[in-house]
């Protein structure tokens, strides 16, 4: 097919709106008088039009050796099938990239719909907002298998239900962004033949119990801790202070406490139980959040690095190893909080299991405690508070 049909002298001289190059190129006159390449092919039946620039020398502008260039870039394209409007060299540069982060908050809005309940929806978010944060910067067409790897290593063994489902979040986020050709090749999170490699398969984990802090150790430990103003130490006091899990606290916003009252009301989404959990807050509970009032950024009570994003399980990690803690684990202080119960005080054990939000009884006889002993489980956690401040 004849080509570089147009010269640089005929296009200045030319009074027709459209000129042909040859092989698809041709060269448009808008209204406003700008000429402008555009490339024209035919592909299952349907005619597409793809522009190439503004005609011109200047800044932004397109040559004709520029516009054969680019028209010949698109020919090689569609002679192996591909799609020029996507695998163009500039196209494929300009185009923004996207993030991990981006990409996985774009499959949720795709996909919650069609998910079955509230509660599946705020657990993809939770997981991938929370566990998978290390990913949320970085372009995912780079996300590789040691950056999965770093991820769920940490939890593997500690919380294999959920890493489990972390890394089939991950694919699922990954397989999305291929499908919308955002990356390319094979997905790093897959298991089968590839990670499965290289982490313990779940049933050769050893579940067991969180290696827990002994209690006689945890005052000496929580001044350490005081010292810090970080806000990873300051999620950990709390969270030993209230005895409450790592993902209730991580995802704590300002509009569930009631200060005035010193009542925080953990909705039912975020519970375990999937029942409403009122927390009473002693003292030091209240201490510790109007130190977070002072530095608040958004909605989160402990907020991450990202702007409306609540800290990772990680940073309270951290918190721990660097003031002695690091034989123990985060969750382990609720062990330590109910050996503290049933070794030195007087305290119902119902009110100590309450105090966990922990299900106590069959159906029957929760039926008939319908209280959740508010009252009793303030005057418990006063002392716990008390215990790990002041018993040194």
């Amino acid at each position: 097919m004849a080509r570089n049909l147009l010269t640089v002298k005929e296009i200045k001289n030319a009074t027709k709106a459209k000129l042909r190059d040859g092989d698809g190129l041709w060269l448009h006159r808008a209204k406003s008088g700008n000429r402008h390449f555009v490339f024209i092919y035919i592909r299952n039946g349907r005619r597409r039009e793809m522009g190439l620039g503004v005609y011109g020398a200047g800044t932004g502008q397109v040559s004709l050796a520029d516009a054969r260039a680019k028209a010949e870039e698109i020919r090689a394209i569609l002679g192996r099938g591909g799609n020029p409007f996507t695998e163009m060299e500039e196209r494929k540069a300009a185009r923004r990239v996207t993030t991990f982060g981006e990409c996985a908050d774009d499959y949720i809005a795709a996909m919650e719909d069609s998910w079955r309940n509230e509660k599946h929806r705020a657990q993809w978010r939770m997981t991938l907002d929370v566990y998978a944060e290390p990913l949320h910067k970085i372009a995912v067409p780079d996300v590789a298998t040691d950056d999965i790897v770093r991820v769920l290593k940490p939890i593997w063994k500690t919380k294999a239900e959920t890493a489990s489902r972390l890394r089939g979040r991950i694919e699922k986020v990954l397989d999305h962004a291929k499908a919308r050709g955002l990356r390319d090749g094979e997905n790093p999170a897959r298991w089968r033949g590839h990670l499965d490699n290289i982490l313990p398969k779940r049933e050769k984990l050893t579940r067991g119990h969180h290696a827990a802090m002994p209690y006689k150790d945890v005052p000496a430990f929580f001044q350490r801790l005081s010292a810090s103003n970080g806000v990873g130490a300051r999620a950990l006091a709390f969270t030993i202070l209230t005895g409450s899990r790592t993902g209730e606290v991580m995802g704590a916003l300002w509009d569930e406490f009631d200060l005035d009252e010193a009542v925080w009301t953990v909705p039912a989404i975020r519970m375990k139980a999937k029942r409403l959990h009122r927390v009473p807050l002693s003292p030091p509970s209240l201490a510790v959040l109007e130190g977070m009032k002072q530095i608040r950024m958004d909605g989160f009570v402990f907020p991450g690095a990202r702007a409306d994003r609540p800290i990772s399980n990680m940073t309270m990690t951290k918190a721990l190893k660097t003031y002695g803690g690091g034989d123990f684990t985060v969750h382990g202080f609720r062990s330590s909080f109910r050996d503290w119960v049933s070794e030195e005080t007087n305290f119902q054990s119902e009110v100590a299991e309450a105090a966990l939000a922990h299900i106590v009884g069959d159906e029957t006889e929760r039926a008939y405690r319908r209280g959740d002993a508010l009252d009793k489980r303030r005057k418990l956690m006063d002392a716990w508070a008390k215990f790990c401040v002041c018993q040194l």
